[in-house]
């Protein structure tokens, strides 16, 4: 039996990219996964569909996050979704990109970054916990961005900073469900919709030089991650950053 069977999960963002490396990979555990997107229809059909050829189970659903009404429409399609039962497992993976250095973000990027990378895991979160049953998970795509100056990202960092610090608080108050509340930061991961900002010339061999273990990551690395967090295997981890970067910017390697 797999390790994730008879589970219900919901993974934000899942249409393309790391997210939807979560989806499958969860699916794979043998979750039934509700695949979120906003406006990547094409995207979310083939998540769907890649879990449906390996055996899997998932369903679809549309909510466009940052606007009004935006966790409402999530939550109808949520609901149909689960038909019921209980809801296992929630990741906040979906976010908006970097705005830009200080000296060029305008207050509607600024805006739209907090509304879509704080505002909505937020109040997915209070949607989803009458949902969530005892002993669930909770687990927020972050970044190390939280602890690496990069001007280019701080509108970004300030973002992933606060749902870091949501995990942890709300770890403290829903301990006593047995619901563990945990942040995952990935680093520089080559996808298919990002491979094209890493074909600069040198680029991704200096990412590699400056990473503990060598390379660029994969959706894989952090999918699997999120996967063991989902797990009974991780029933006395809570409130931690776990950083899923092949150790980025640990300092000089010579």
């Amino acid at each position: 039996m797999s390790e994730l069977t008879g589970r219900t999960a919901l993974v934000t963002g899942a249409s393309r990219g790391i997210g939807q490396a979560i989806a499958i990979r969860l699916a794979t555990g043998g979750a039934v996964v509700i695949v979120h997107y906003g406006t990547d229809e094409d995207g979310a059909a083939a998540t769907v569909d890649a879990i449906e050829r390996t055996g899997g189970s998932a369903l679809a659903v549309r909510a466009e996050l940052g606007g009004d009404g935006d966790v409402d429409m999530l939550f109808a399609g949520v609901g149909a979704a689960l038909a019921g039962r209980p809801l296992d497992i929630l990741v906040n993976n979906a976010a908006a990109a970097p705005a830009g250095a200080i000296g060029t973000t305008t207050r509607a990027q600024f805006d739209h970054l907090f509304a879509v990378n704080v505002r909505a895991p937020y109040f997915i979160i209070q949607r989803a916990l009458p949902l969530l049953r005892d002993g669930g998970r909770i687990i927020t795509i972050s970044s190390v961005a939280t602890r690496m100056a990069n001007p280019t990202q701080t509108s970004f960092a300030m973002t992933k900073g606060a749902v870091e610090t949501m995990s942890m608080t709300l770890a403290n108050e829903l301990g006593v469900r047995g619901i563990t509340v945990n942040a995952v930061a990935p680093g520089a991961t080559r996808t298919a919709t990002n491979g094209a900002s890493f074909e600069a010339p040198g680029l991704a061999e200096f990412i590699a030089g400056t990473t503990a273990l060598d390379r660029l990551g994969a959706p894989d690395d952090v999918a699997d991650v999120v996967a063991f967090l989902a797990s009974d295997a991780a029933r006395w981890i809570t409130g931690q950053v776990i950083d899923t970067s092949g150790g980025l910017f640990l300092g000089p390697r010579a």
